[in-house]
């Protein structure tokens, strides 16, 4: 049997009003004498006080970088700023792309990193895989957070659209469990029951209580925690197969096909919904677990037209073939793609 390597978050706070403990936490990881922040113009100007006051108070010097976009050039240049620091670790404080800023320039530079989110909208929180906009249509491994920062008033202060994202993202491990297990049995592929468990039980957490939450609206610590539980799933798999299947490659082909439409949990929601059609599942549980939590369950909710998710349908297993999904058990011609998606009800 081939070895693999598991790279563990070494410690995860989740906390409510807990920023001010920041440079605390930072502290009791590494003993930091610098760090190097990574964040965005909005979330530096809101919680630029409260953290340059707990790092001072933990005297730990502290230099800020903007991270504008994810584009590997605009990466480059936050990298080489960055470097100058010599600093002894980075953080990346705020939604997807400053903590997938900070993961990439970490693993680049070979400094420990720390996750600090600001929005729940991906399970990229506690996982080692960065998405950043280039010639691959799929997320990159980097290196997993040496430590994961979280404060629930903080994310709860975002648009719910961001923290319904994030559902969907979880729902998505339903059918990319399924399909790590045909690439198990056609391929002979390394499957780990364990971290497949683990990424399943962090969807069912969130499909269980979905009445509950169309009524009260959304436990935002629950699903925090089950986006840092199916990021671990990731790290201890090696792999990014518990959490990304057919449905990822079929988010990853709308933001080929429509860049800029639609949010990656989103997307990946409705992909999920097909999907799990496919493969024999009850998708009409997963539609309505979107539908509970808020997550747009049509094409037309997010701004996508019928004929962009039939092309992304027949495109997506093109995008990463060495991947085995349920996309290469079957032909996805242009009558089947719409076929499916009217069938449930996306177009």
């Amino acid at each position: 049997m081939s070895s693999h390597t598991m790279e563990l978050p070494r410690q995860i706070v989740v906390g409510e009003k807990n920023i001010d403990r920041f440079g605390e936490f930072l502290h009791s990881l590494t003993k930091p004498k610098k760090v190097s922040l990574i964040t965005g113009i909005h979330v530096k100007k809101i919680l630029k006080q409260k953290i340059e006051k707990s790092l001072e108070k933990n005297k730990i010097k502290f230099i800020w970088h903007i991270s504008k976009d994810n584009q590997f050039s605009a990466l480059k240049k936050v990298q080489m700023d960055v470097k100058k620091d010599h600093s002894n670790i980075i953080a990346g404080i705020g939604g997807g792309r400053s903590v997938d800023t900070a993961k990439m320039v970490a693993f680049n530079l070979d400094i420990p990193f720390v996750s600090v989110p600001t929005a729940a909208s991906h399970d990229g929180i506690a996982s080692p895989f960065v998405s950043v906009k280039s010639d691959k249509p799929h997320s990159i491994i980097a290196t997993a957070p040496l430590g994961v920062f979280v404060d629930i008033d903080i994310i709860k202060k975002a648009p719910s659209r961001l923290l319904a994202s994030g559902c969907g993202d979880l729902v998505a491990n339903i059918s990319a469990v399924k399909d790590w297990e045909l690439g198990r049995d056609k391929n002979g592929e390394y499957y780990g029951r364990y971290s497949a468990n683990l990424s399943i039980m962090s969807a069912e957490i969130v499909m269980e209580k979905s009445d509950q939450y169309s009524k009260k609206g959304l436990d935002v610590r629950v699903i925090v925690e089950a986006l840092i539980s199916a990021g671990v799933a990731s790290c201890i798999a090696g792999s990014s197969r518990p959490c990304s299947g057919a449905e990822h490659l079929f988010s990853h082909a709308l933001d080929r096909i429509a860049p800029g439409k639609g949010l990656h949990g989103e997307k990946c929601g409705l992909g999920t919904i097909m999907i799990t059609k496919i493969q024999g599942k009850d998708w009409r549980k997963i539609a309505k677990t979107l539908k509970d939590i808020g997550a747009p369950t049509t094409a037309k909710q997010i701004g996508l037209k019928e004929e962009q998710i039939v092309e992304a349908l027949m495109i997506a297993q093109e995008l990463r073939p060495e991947r085995y999904t349920i996309l290469r058990e079957v032909i996805m011609t242009e009558k089947r793609a719409r076929s499916l998606a009217r069938s449930t009800g996306i177009i």
